[in-house]
């Protein structure tokens, strides 16, 4: 990685802990902002610099620094929510990949990949949701209050995030292959669109 890269994946690992900070309390999972981090990373940077930035603020978080929803440490690998944060990093690369494979440039085809990458983050969430309700926490959690608390109170804002995101990705695409070294991406970014 050069130097471009390496503030480009610092600058979103940074986004993401902005995120952290705005949220809307909602029973065991807040709604935060931090998915938009994730389908910008994998979207502009591409799967690889994607991924590297949310595994970057992920690994932050557990050394103690308080970027997380609740903090910080690893003591926080025992919490219900960091499935999600699993997610973010396993998300940003399926985005960046769906886009950049299929080089995707009309907002409906970034929306599904949008989508895609938002599912991964459900899936992840909602398997540690379930696991740490009931090993970790000692509150019994059945598969019926998983989907509930872990997927269908806090997913209606991410759609309405995952179709922005998409319009925005279409606008500034473009305008970033300028600035990121093509050389981090699979592929470049001027092939026919889907």
């Amino acid at each position: 990685m050069n130097a471009r890269s390496i503030s480009y994946v610092a600058l979103f690992a940074a986004m993401t802990a902005i995120g952290a900070f705005i949220k809307v309390p909602i029973p065991y999972i807040p709604f935060t902002l931090q998915i938009l981090s994730v389908y910008l990373a994998g979207a502009l940077l591409g799967p690889r610099l994607g991924l590297i930035s949310q595994l970057c603020y992920v690994l932050i978080g557990l050394i103690g620094i308080p970027v997380f929803a609740d903090g910080g440490g690893f003591s926080y690998v025992f919490k219900p929510t960091f499935g999600y944060l699993i997610g973010y990093v396993i998300a940003a690369f399926v985005n960046g990949w769906i886009i950049h494979r299929f080089q995707l440039e009309k907002v409906k085809s970034v929306f599904a990949a949008n989508l895609a990458s938002l599912l991964t983050v459900y899936f992840f969430g909602c398997a540690w949701l379930y696991a740490a309700m009931n090993w970790f926490v000692n509150t019994p959690f059945t598969l019926s209050q998983t989907f509930l608390y872990g997927f269908l109170l806090p997913v209606p804002g991410d759609l309405l995030l995952c179709f922005l995101c998409a319009v925005f990705i279409v606008q500034t695409r473009p305008r970033m292959a300028r600035f990121i070294n093509r050389k981090e991406n699979e592929r470049t970014w001027a092939k026919p669109t889907l």
